[in-house]
């Protein structure tokens, strides 16, 4: 009896059970040629991306021979910089570059000139930040003036003074940018006026104020007192060396990518 009862409970409990699915076989898709292709598409994407962005990142080529440099900055150039890491790069073409690790030579940037003020009244907002800021970096720091022809250099040269206060040993000479003959002016005027602001300078300071200006405009322009008694930083873009030989400073490019800085900058190589 109870052997039978048992077996009638077995059978009951078997049909109660669920009953086991068959897994569905499995069924191989076809991968479509197009879904190769566009992960192929991706992965060459990323590979070469590197590569893409170094080659965005290659500046002006740099005269054979230079060494020292120097940075000229305003408002223009974004900042913020690495003020302690200002490096020029040149890769194997000797073109500039920002990446230190594609660069065949590095060289330290140890000078850079800030404008400072501009006419009468003007000046760089971004100055005072960036002047203490390449102060405290131990660069040998400058600064300049933008001069205008058409307004009084007695005024240009206070407002440049009160701006820039007092040079420490290690500063370059205050620097004057001269670069046009503005409307109302002559030529004469243009280098009476400069004179004027370069003597103001140099009996503040105690020392002899740098000219900037086009290798052009020193030839065309500029008087021979400023000429000769002046250092001349002379901007000429391009490999071939100023027509004007006693330079102290050429500015041989504004498109030069330097480590530090975001975009293109001005770059000079300094005799």
């Amino acid at each position: 009896m109870t052997t039978n009862k048992t077996k009638r409970l077995n059978n009951v409990t078997k049909k109660l059970r669920p009953k086991k699915r068959r897994k569905a076989p499995k069924i191989r898709k076809k991968v479509s040629p197009f879904a190769v292709l566009a992960v192929l598409s991706v992965l060459l994407l990323f590979t070469t991306l590197p590569y893409l962005h170094f080659r965005s990142e290659r500046g002006a080529a740099v005269p054979e021979g230079a060494r020292g440099f120097c940075l000229d900055l305003s408002h223009h150039n974004a900042g913020p910089y690495s003020w302690d890491s200002l490096y020029v790069a040149v890769d194997r073409s000797g073109r500039t570059v920002r990446d230190l690790k594609a660069a065949r030579d590095i060289f330290p940037v140890k000078r850079i000139v800030l404008k400072a003020t501009e006419g009468e009244s003007m000046y760089d907002d971004k100055f005072r930040e960036r002047w203490a800021d390449a102060g405290k970096a131990g660069l040998e720091r400058g600064a300049y003036h933008y001069f205008r022809s058409d307004k009084d250099p007695l005024r240009q040269a206070e407002h440049f003074i009160h701006t820039v206060g007092p040079l420490r040993h290690s500063d370059l000479s205050p620097v004057l940018d001269v670069e046009e003959i503005h409307k109302g002016s002559t030529s004469k005027e243009l280098n009476d006026n400069a004179l004027i602001w370069l003597k103001v300078i140099e009996r503040h300071y105690g020392r002899k104020p740098i000219v900037y200006t086009s290798d052009s405009f020193v030839r065309d322009v500029l008087s021979k007192k400023i000429r000769d008694g002046y250092p001349i930083w002379v901007a000429r873009y391009g490999e071939d060396a100023p027509e004007y030989k006693n330079w102290t400073m050429w500015q041989f490019t504004d498109r030069a990518v330097v480590h530090g800085i975001k975009g293109k900058v001005d770059l000079s190589v300094i005799r």
